[in-house]
């Protein structure tokens, strides 16, 4: 594997022959239409006060930081691919040439549906597991939420495994088996977006969302 390393205004990017994706990182200094788009999720979701300038300085700088903490991420101030993911973003573009597909998944998505279901439905029925990672796939295609998997599982306040830590707890083997199955299209939910748990939610308007379905624990709802 050969890896090509170029700076570019403070853009990190890394050619690498076997996989032809072009992976970028912004930090202190960058400038451009993708340091808008930071900014703007950022202030969406209230990690950044400030005005929408393009300009990758102290504050973006101390917002992606603020964000990072309060999603699991390494905390580096730094928008690389798993952040650039977390926000919302394309996290990298095809190399010229190559095919773009955004419905490919790879071990990374697995492996991070996989530590959401651990988190959320340890112990439930398998098919429950597997609808929660359905929930997962079927939000990115919903225009209310990210259009990305790792966007929909750092959406901040969306899952409870995301606030009380969970998403890190020991992995199951099961949970592994039922991302892949929801990844290779299995839906046991029947389409939701939306799933919780009766016995624990404080969440009024949950109830207000239209039944699907009951599995284990969880209603799932549209």
């Amino acid at each position: 594997m050969i890896i090509l390393i170029a700076y570019f205004s403070s853009e990190v990017y890394f050619n690498i022959q076997s996989t032809q994706a072009i992976a970028q990182v912004y930090k202190y200094g960058a400038r451009g239409e993708q340091v808008k788009q930071i900014q703007t999720k950022l202030k969406k979701w209230g990690y950044y006060k400030e005005s929408v300038d393009g300009i990758y300085g102290y504050n973006t700088y101390l917002s992606v930081k603020s964000f990072q903490e309060s999603n699991g991420l390494k905390v580096d101030g730094m928008a690389g691919n798993t952040t650039l993911a977390a926000i919302g973003l394309p996290s990298s573009t095809q190399a010229s040439g190559s095919p773009s597909n955004k419905n490919v998944t790879n071990n990374k998505d697995v492996d991070l549906v996989a530590k959401l279901i651990n988190g959320e439905a340890r112990g439930e029925p398998y098919e429950g597991q597997v609808a929660v990672g359905a929930t997962i796939l079927n939000r990115t295609r919903d225009a209310r939420f990210p259009s990305t998997i790792a966007g929909v599982i750092y959406q901040p306040g969306a899952f409870t495994a995301i606030v009380d830590g969970q998403i890190n707890a020991k992995i199951e083997e099961s949970s592994i088996r039922a991302a892949r199955d929801a990844l290779n299209g299995w839906d046991p939910s029947g389409g939701a977006v939306f799933y919780f748990n009766p016995a624990t939610s404080t969440n009024k308007w949950i109830w207000s969302r239209t039944l699907i379905k009951v599995i284990g624990k969880h209603r799932f709802c549209s």
